[in-house]
């Protein structure tokens, strides 16, 4: 069994409106440092997979068609193998 932790985010030349609402919000309470914010996902998926390279290949083609948008998000995942 492994555990995928997949991390979707928006391209960087798609505009980020909760990125940039959240950046506002931290300037008005005195952040004036941060200069740019950008909003993901995080998801955790189990998967069962005979070894590492099926369950990378799977968690893939799931990333692909279903949890993230190939036109305006990247993706990318970190997977360990659980008891």
């Amino acid at each position: 069994m492994f555990k995928a932790t997949i991390y979707v985010t928006l391209k960087e030349s798609v505009l980020d409106p909760q990125g940039v609402a959240v950046q506002g919000t931290l300037h008005a309470l005195g952040y004036q440092k941060v200069s740019d914010v950008r909003i993901g996902k995080r998801m955790e998926v189990l998967i069962e997979a005979k070894d590492r390279q099926e369950a990378e290949a799977q968690i893939a083609e799931i990333c692909e068609k279903v949890l993230a948008n190939p036109v305006i998000e990247n993706f990318r995942f970190e997977l360990e193998e659980v008891a």
